[in-house]
Order: C-alpha cells, then structure tokens, then sequence
C-alpha cells in the first residue's frame, strides 16, 4: 500500500467483542488486522464490517483513505475484535503525580486543595516506625500539616485523615481521550461511566517516596 505515513498513524478506537472500548491502535494495525479478518469495522450506526465489505464502500469527499494499486479504502475509526471479549488489566503506577490525582491535589488531613508545588508526600505510617511506601500509606499532604505531623503517627499528632488511602481502581479507558472530538463516532462508545476513573497513568514520573 502507498499512503501518507499520517494517515497510516492516525488513531482507531479498539473495541472487545461486547463492544467495550480498550485501547487505542493505529491505522496501519487495525488495517492489517482487518485484512487477517481478526476485526471487523464498525460503523456510527453499529453495523459491522468484514475486509471486502468495508473495502466495497464508495468514499465521500470528507473521507480519508488508504490507497492501493486498484482502489482507495476508507478509513476505519472504530474496529470490533472477533474474537476477544475481556477488558486488559492494567496496574496504575506508583507515582508521585498518580497520587496527586487519586486524592485531587487535597491534603489528607486539613482537606483543602493546592497547587502541586505547594503538595508534598506524607507516609501516614513513618518509614521509621515501620510503614512503607505503598498506595495505603502514603497520601498528599500540604506543607503546613506536614511540618505539624513531623515523624508521628496521624494518632500521636492529633491529626485525622479525611478518608483512608486505597489503592486506585482503573480502567483501561483511563487512558483513552476522545481526541478533542476529532472523530465523533468515538462518542458511541466512550460512555461517560467509563470516565470515573481516578488516575491514568504516567509512564515519565519516578516512583514516589520511595
């Protein structure tokens, strides 16, 4: 195949076979996998489309393509895997940003929200008194509180936390973004409760208190 190589790295929303969104592929892949007849296109209307189908479309003008020798083949934005029906797990990353988005930049103890740089990382535990750093022991802490609970236990300092630090829930959709509404078939699938995700996660930070 000729094509522009942007075109060949445009984005495709990946759905399992119970039409849930779980990943993000590229053009390239999603064609050749629609051509190895392993997924099938679907379109805005949800009506489905195996390689000989979807190539026997005519195009609109508004349509991009991918060009062979004998004919130009529209663009798939969504594709069905036939044969795969669960969702991926994913572990979230024990960062320091991952835990300003679980707790939303709020102190743990006072409860009021900053900007990152004026947050810090408090293990409720101390290293030094046993605790590790681990998403049920370390929560975000702003400067003050954490000058006042100093090398205590929240008990020792008189202090409460608003909620008790839990590991993070995630789903793979956390990682999907609707591309700022480039391709409105997407809206089909990316349901709004597949949002209320707390973190998505960042392969660039360090871990986090490490």
């Amino acid at each position: 195949m000729t094509v522009a190589t942007g075109i060949l790295n445009g984005e495709v929303l990946v759905l399992n076979n119970l039409y849930q969104a779980i990943q993000i592929t590229s053009v390239r892949r999603a064609m050749c996998l629609l051509y190895k007849d392993l997924v099938r296109v679907v379109d805005g209307d949800f009506a489905t489309y195996n390689f000989e189908n979807w190539s026997d479309l005519p195009l609109s003008h508004h349509d991009d393509a991918v060009h062979t020798p004998r004919r130009a083949i529209r663009v798939p934005r969504v594709v069905l895997l036939v044969n795969y029906g669960r969702l991926p797990r994913y572990e979230v990353r024990f960062t320091r940003k991952n835990i300003f988005h679980r707790d939303r930049n709020r102190c743990q103890y006072c409860g009021i929200r900053f900007r990152t740089r004026d947050l810090n990382l408090d293990h409720v535990r101390p290293l030094s008194r046993g605790g590790r750093s681990s998403w049920v022991n370390v929560v975000c802490c702003c400067l003050r509180c954490n000058r006042v609970k100093a090398n205590r236990t929240p008990e020792e300092a008189g202090m409460k936390l608003t909620r008790v630090p839990q590991r993070p829930r995630w789903h793979p959709l956390a990682r999907i973004r609707w591309s700022h509404g480039r391709y409105e078939i997407w809206r089909n699938f990316l349901d709004a409760a597949y949002w209320n995700v707390e973190l998505s996660e960042d392969p660039g930070e360090d871990a986090a208190a490490g």
